[in-house]
């Protein structure tokens, strides 16, 4: 709070004056506060100590409005698509020499809206950082009632989290930066929001003043000194950059065996499956393979294998697959009509895959 120094009295050039004063204000003195200055003058006439003559002044602190809002989290926040109750964690103090209610509300400023839903606030009743279940029991708040004043300590500051779900087309690198907002409003009662505060306009008046000393908090959604501010938290999306190709080789038929095979009745087919992760991408995991055979091919348990992991490259759109590490069968099953429509189907599940790897399920078949 800037500190005011007024005069309070005035005497004859030919009295000696003594003051009193009481102490200097200090930052968070309480609006409404009478603070009296008393002055007392002595002085002697002929020699003789005449009585004494006193006055005082009295005036009422004025209402200082400042809000604050910090973002405490490290950003950005990483997130992956499709998650759910993603965290922004933010302390909002109020910096007022007077208990106030605090609006809240929250801005996408960056980021596809169609790719983030449901923004809610809640209070972060232990200040960890995290959504717990006791938080959620208490439900989504839209202010903060009845926030101590400035008084150092640290009941001004209450902790929140915003938070979000992030939805399955969100995709890697994307960003979603949200604003959270903190209006001043009068205390209206214990759960009961209160009128949003306003400068007192004109003239010092005897009673109790507002003044509006909030700065603004950079993100466009707050102007100084209109009582309100913010930050900004950002989520920033750690996706898979899934790719599948699927291709077929002939390795033999029955006429001409390995040598120029074709694709005739009784000819063995081998389809590779190739699934890579981009550069850059977060790992893919539970990755689930399923094919549904063609129903003019037959898979043979007895004749053929099912490999999964094994090596594999793409090249201009074809994939070429050759035996891996992990052998055949491994975490791969032939179910006879267990796919679309009662085709006979090939499922299998790949190890995670990195950023810029490529995993592979290839099994072979026979033409009707």
């Amino acid at each position: 709070m800037t500190r005011t120094t007024q005069l309070l009295g005035a005497v004859s050039a030919f009295a000696l004056v003594a003051m009193s004063s009481s102490p200097a204000l200090a930052v968070g003195t309480t609006a409404g506060t009478d603070i009296t200055n008393n002055v007392t003058v002595t002085f002697e006439v002929g020699g003789e100590l005449q009585n004494e003559v006193t006055d005082s002044d009295t005036f009422t602190v004025d209402r200082r409005i400042d809000v604050n809002v910090n973002f405490t989290g490290a950003t950005p926040v990483s997130v992956s698509p499709g998650q759910n109750q993603a965290v922004l964690s933010f302390d909002v103090t109020n910096l007022s020499n007077a208990a106030i209610d605090l609006d809240l509300s929250t801005v996408l400023t960056a980021g596809n809206n169609a790719n983030i839903e449901n923004i809610t606030i809640y209070q972060d009743l232990d200040g960890d950082g995290v959504l717990d279940q006791a938080e959620i029991d208490a439900g989504p708040i839209t202010f903060l009632d009845e926030v101590a004043a400035d008084d150092g300590n640290g009941t001004q500051t209450i902790s929140v989290l915003v938070v979000a779900d992030i939805t399955t087309d969100a995709i890697n690198d994307d960003i979603f930066d949200i604003a959270l907002v903190a209006d001043a409003h009068e205390a209206g009662g214990n759960g009961v929001l209160g009128a949003e505060i306003t400068a007192t306009a004109g003239a010092n008046t005897a009673g109790v003043d507002t003044v509006l000393a909030d700065g603004n908090g950079g993100t466009g959604e707050d102007n100084d000194n209109e009582g309100d501010f913010s930050d900004e938290g950002q989520f920033e999306v750690a996706g898979a950059l899934i790719t599948v190709v699927k291709s077929s080789r002939i390795v033999s038929d029955p006429v001409n065996g390995a040598t120029d095979p074709k694709a005739i009745p009784g000819a063995v087919i081998e389809y590779c499956i190739a699934v890579s992760n981009g550069a850059d991408a977060a790992t893919a995991t539970a990755v689930n393979v399923a094919d549904d055979l063609p129903a003019d091919v037959t898979f043979t348990e007895n004749d053929f294998g099912i490999w999964v992991d094994g090596d594999a490259v793409v090249n201009a759109g074809v994939a070429t697959c050759s035996n891996g590490s992990d052998g055949e069968g491994t975490s791969a099953t032939y179910t006879a009509g267990g796919g679309t429509g009662g085709l006979d189907l090939i499922s299998g599940t790949l190890s995670d895959i990195p950023a810029s790897t490529t995993r592979s399920l290839y099994f072979r078949v026979t033409i009707n």
